[in-house]
């Protein structure tokens, strides 16, 4: 399955949460939510997966972690918060980039239409 055909079920596993909890939870509350559907939909989904970051050849003991990672090529970001910062973007591209891993999803859950509380960010796909 490529990263488009995850991404397909990524956002359809967003859309079932969002319309059964609504907005307004913790973030730990979507996480747990969105793992237990995309598993539903036969993938394999992490939670808070490390982040290696190495810096001048040397791995740097840092403690960052990705909140979903599915079938080991999506990143899944996941926020509860009024209003996305361009730094909540940024991380997500910084991730992909700390991976190598080609495509994220940032998603916030705190909105009125979570059509518009997602976003797909890319690092050369």
């Amino acid at each position: 399955m490529n990263e488009n055909e995850i991404s397909y079920k990524i956002r359809g596993a967003i859309f079932k949460v969002y319309n059964e909890l609504g907005p307004g939870l913790l973030e730990s509350v979507y996480v747990a939510a969105l793992q237990h559907e995309l598993r539903k939909e036969n993938l394999k989904v992490l939670k808070e997966v490390p982040v290696p970051v190495f810096y001048d050849n040397e791995k740097l003991e840092v403690g960052f972690r990705l909140d979903l990672l599915v079938n080991n090529r999506v990143i899944v970001e996941v926020k509860s918060v009024e209003n996305l910062a361009e730094v909540h973007h940024k991380q997500v591209i910084t991730y992909l980039k700390l991976t190598n891993l080609k495509l994220a999803i940032l998603v916030n859950f705190n909105v009125s239409n979570i059509s518009a509380g997602i976003y797909r960010k890319v690092n050369g796909l």
